[in-house]
């Protein structure tokens, strides 16, 4: 994998472009949001995920899908149990993953981050391969842009508290940070 920062494409990766994204409106991209996400929820490998960042989720699937329907959400990027890496949306970009979130004392974090969706859930523990494909990319994505550093990676919980939980608990935040040590 090697993002191109000009493009703000990542090569050696799968590519399944959302329609859900809009242009920045200042270009800057200054902090990193780790999410989760399955759908259904707790179900892997579905190819779900990939048809509800493009509006294709046929809906008569899962009943959960029902309340899901309408939204338009994207990220800029899935990692996969296996650690498979899909990318969504360019880097330079807004896509939709955040949501009505605040940091460091301004709103509207879409405007300024990328969002990398982990495949899961709240209450089980990520793979070894997510790991490894996730401290890859963040690298890739600190030399690009390196204004985000440790203290502007954060979760999706710590950007919307209240209304998000993800990562989740099971997230190890010690191991991740540790790994873009090497």
């Amino acid at each position: 994998m090697q993002l191109d920062p000009a493009s703000g494409w990542c090569d050696g990766i799968t590519h399944c472009p959302s329609p859900n994204f809009n242009a920045r409106p200042e270009g800057e991209i200054s902090l990193l949001v780790i999410h989760n996400i399955s759908l259904p929820p707790a179900q892997f490998a579905t190819g779900n995920v990939q048809a509800f960042f493009q509006n294709c989720l046929d809906v008569t699937k899962h009943p959960y899908f029902e309340g899901i329907a309408d939204l338009r959400v994207s990220a800029h990027f899935l990692i996969e149990r296996d650690g498979k890496v899909t990318q969504f949306v360019s880097c330079l970009d807004r896509a939709w993953h955040a949501g009505i979130s605040r940091f460091d004392g301004r709103e509207g974090c879409n405007d300024f981050s990328l969002g990398i969706e982990l495949e899961g859930t709240d209450e089980l523990p990520f793979t070894d391969a997510q790991y490894a494909s996730l401290a890859t990319l963040t690298r890739q994505i600190q030399a690009a842009w390196p204004a985000i550093t440790a203290q502007r990676i954060q979760g999706h919980s710590d950007i919307a508290p209240g209304r998000k939980t993800d990562p989740g608990p099971e997230f190890d935040w010690s191991r991740y940070l540790a790994s873009l040590q090497d």
